[in-house]
C-alpha cells in the first residue's frame, strides 16, 4: 500500500508527497488562509465603520463614499486573471508576500488622504490589486493540499472573515473615539502587513508518484556453481552404474557454467517501490490557461457565478436601511446584522461537513443551498417587524455561508473543471464576477431611488440568484455530454485504427476473444473432470 512520504527539505523548498496528502504542511495553510480571509474580506466588510467620519472630513455624499468599496472590490475582482499568471510565473508565495505589501502600502497611504479622490486611488486601487494577490493565491494552493477534507477545511478556514466581522467593527469604532480615524486606518494598514507573514507560510506543493520496480534476485557466484556441479556429478558416479561421460565442454569451465539444480524452484522477482529522484523534463507550465472557455460546464458555472453575485450585496447594504424604514431602532438594526454574520460562520461550517461525505454529487448540493438562498431574498420584502427581519437575516446569513464558502473550492471537482486547471479557471470566474460586483450595488440604489423602496434591491438580487441557480443546473447536463462526445470520438479513432491498410474492415464481432476463452475454460473443465 503506498503511504504518503514527505521528503525532508529546506524551508523553501517545496514539499514533494506521494499523494494528495490531505494534512501535513496543509494544515498550516489553512491556518495561514483564515488570517487572510480575515485581514482581507474581513476589512472590507468591517470599512463601514469609517463612512461618517470620511463624510464629514471630505463633506461628500453617503455615494461617492461607497465608491471606495466599490472600485476596491471591483479592482480585486478584475484583476483575478493577472494573479493567476503571477502566481504560475513567479509562485504563491511570491505573490501573496507582494499583495500584503500592497494592502498595507495603500491603507497606510490613505490614513493621509486630503480629498476621496485619493481614497479611490488608495484604498481603491493599491489596496484593491493586494486584496487580489493576496486571496486568490491563497485558496488555490490550499485546494491542492487536500482532496477529501478539500471542502471542509476551505469552508472552516474561511470563516476567518465572519470572526473578522465580529473583532474588527467594535475594536475600530473603540480606537477611532481614543486615536482618531487616521491613526485608525494608520493601524489597521499596520496590522495588514501580517498578509506577509502568512505568505510565508505558502510552501508549494509537488506531488510524485512511486514507481514500481522489478529487482531480479542476486546470482549465485561463478565458484558456487561450479563446486554444485562437481557435487552432482560425483554423485551420479556414485548411484548409477553407467559411467559419467566428463569432457571439458564449455558448460563445465569455471566461469561458464550455467548448470542449477532443477530441485529448486524458480525465484519470483522482488518488487520493490522506490522513489523516482529522477527529474524528467517537465512540461512549460502555461501562464493563463484559456482553454477552460471551451468547457461548455465551466462557461455555465460562470455565468452561475456571474448573476449569484448579484445577490450577494443587496441584504449587507441595506438590511439596516430597510430596518429603519420600518421602524427599527438603530442598536436593534445592527444585531439583525451581526445575528446575518453569526448564522453564515455556521452556514459555511455546515456546508463544508456536509460537501465531505462520501459518495456525494457537490454540484447539486450547490444547486440546493442557491435556490434556498434565492427563497431567502423574496422573504426580506414580507417582514414588517423586528422577528420578521431577524428570521430572514439568519436564514440567509446561513445560506449565503453555504454558497459564498464553497463555490470557488468547487471549481476544483471534476464536474465544473478538475484540481489541474482550477488556477487558471478561478482566475477567468473571478474576472467574470467582477462585472457584477461593481455593477450589482449601483443597478441596487437605482431601483430603490426609482422605486423609493428598499424591498426593489431585494426582489433584484433574488432575480439574479435565480438566473443563477438556473445555469448552475445546466453545469453537470454540460460536463456528462462533453464526455459523451469524446467518448464518441474515442470510439470512431479506434473503429478506424482496425481498418487494413486495403481497406477491409475486420468483421469479427467484439466479443470474439471473450467467447473463445469462455469454450476454452469450458472444454478445460470436461477434460478434468474425465
Amino acid at each position: 500500500k503506498m503511504t504518503v512520504k514527505a521528503v525532508k527539505m529546506p524551508c523553501t523548498a517545496p514539499n514533494v508527497y506521494a499523494k494528495v496528502p490531505d494534512g501535513g504542511w496543509g494544515w498550516t495553510v489553512a491556518f495561514a488562509f483564515f488570517f487572510v480571509e480575515a485581514l482581507t474580506y474581513g476589512i472590507i466588510k468591517s470599512f463601514g465603520v469609517f463612512f461618517n467620519d470620511l463624510m464629514e472630513s471630505f463633506d461628500e455624499t453617503n455615494s461617492r463614499i461607497s465608491w471606495i468599496i466599490s472600485i476596491c472590490v471591483f479592482v480585486q475582482t478584475f484583476t483575478a486573471p493577472l494573479s493567476t499568471v503571477l502566481s504560475n510565473r513567479f509562485g504563491h508565495r511570491f505573490v501573496v508576500m507582494a499583495g500584503g505589501v500592497l494592502v498595507s502600502t495603500g491603507m497606510v497611504t490613505a490614513s493621509f488622504a486630503r480629498s476621496v479622490v485619493d481614497m479611490y486611488v488608495t484604498i481603491g486601487i493599491i489596496s484593491g490589486l493586494g486584496y487580489c494577490l493576496s486571496f486568490l493565491p491563497t485558496v488555490t494552493i490550499l485546494s491542492q493540499y487536500f482532496d477529501k477534507r478539500r471542502s471542509l477545511v476551505t469552508a472552516v478556514a474561511s470563516t476567518g472573515e465572519c470572526f473578522a466581522v465580529f473583532s474588527f467593527a467594535p475594536a475600530i469604532t473603540a480606537l477611532k473615539e481614543q486615536i482618531g480615524w487616521r491613526y485608525s486606518l494608520l493601524s489597521v494598514g499596520v496590522l495588514q502587513l501580517s498578509i506577509v507573514i502568512c505568505g510565508s507560510l505558502l510552501r508549494p506543493i509537488l506531488i510524485k508518484e512511486q514507481e514500481e520496480v522489478k529487482v531480479q534476485p542476486p546470482e549465485e557466484p561463478t565458484e558456487t556453481k561450479y563446486m554444485l556441479e562437481n557435487e552432482q556429478t560425483r554423485t551420479s558416479i556414485e548411484s548409477i552404474d553407467s559411467g559419467v561421460e566428463i569432457t571439458t565442454s564449455p558448460s563445465n569451465v569455471p566461469g561458464k557454467t550455467k548448470a542449477e539444480p532443477k530441485s529448486e524452484e524458480p525465484k519470483e522477482p522482488v518488487q520493490i517501490l522506490v522513489e523516482n529522484n529522477s527529474t524528467p523534463p517537465e512540461p512549460k507550465t502555461k501562464l493563463l490557461d484559456f482553454s477552460v472557455m471551451r468547457d461548455y460546464s465551466f462557461i455555465c458555472y460562470a455565468f452561475f457565478g456571474l448573476f449569484a453575485t448579484l445577490g450577494f450585496f443587496a441584504p449587507s447594504l441595506y438590511i439596516i436601511p430597510l430596518s429603519l424604514s420600518l421602524g427599527i431602532g438603530k442598536d436593534h438594526s445592527a444585531y439583525i446584522l451581526s445575528a446575518m454574520a453569526i448564522a453564515e460562520v455556521f452556514g459555511r461550517i455546515s456546508a463544508g461537513w456536509v460537501l465531505n461525505k462520501k459518495p456525494i454529487r457537490k454540484i447539486y448540493i450547490e444547486l440546493i443551498c442557491v435556490v434556498l438562498l434565492s427563497v431567502a431574498l423574496f422573504a426580506f420584502p414580507f417582514a414588517s417587524e423586528f422577528w420578521g427581519l431577524m428570521i430572514c437575516s439568519i436564514f440567509f446569513g446561513f445560506m449565503l455561508g453555504t454558497v459564498a464558502g464553497t463555490h470557488i473550492p468547487l471549481l476544483a471537482e471534476d464536474d465544473v473543471v478538475g484540481i489541474a486547471r482550477m488556477s487558471s479557471a478561478a482566475g477567468v470566474y473571478v474576472f467574470i464576477q467582477s462585472l457584477a460586483g461593481l455593477a450589482g450595488p449601483p443597478l441596487a440604489g437605482v431601483l430603490v431611488d426609482t422605486t423609493q423602496n428598499y424591498s426593489s434591491a431585494f426582489y433584484s438580487c433574488a432575480a439574479g440568484m435565480v438566473l443563477g441557480a438556473v445555469f448552475l443546473s445546466l453545469v453537470r447536463p454540460c460536463k456528462v455530454g462533453l464526455c459523451h462526445h469524446h467518448q464518441q470520438q474515442q470510439q470512431q479513432q479506434q473503429q478506424g485504427a482496425e481498418e487494413s491498410p486495403g481497406g477491409v474492415v475486420s468483421d469479427l464481432p467484439d466479443d470474439f476473444i471473450d467467447m473463445d476463452i469462455g469454450k476454452a475454460e469450458h472444454s478445460g473443465k470436461g477434460c478434468d473432470g474425465v
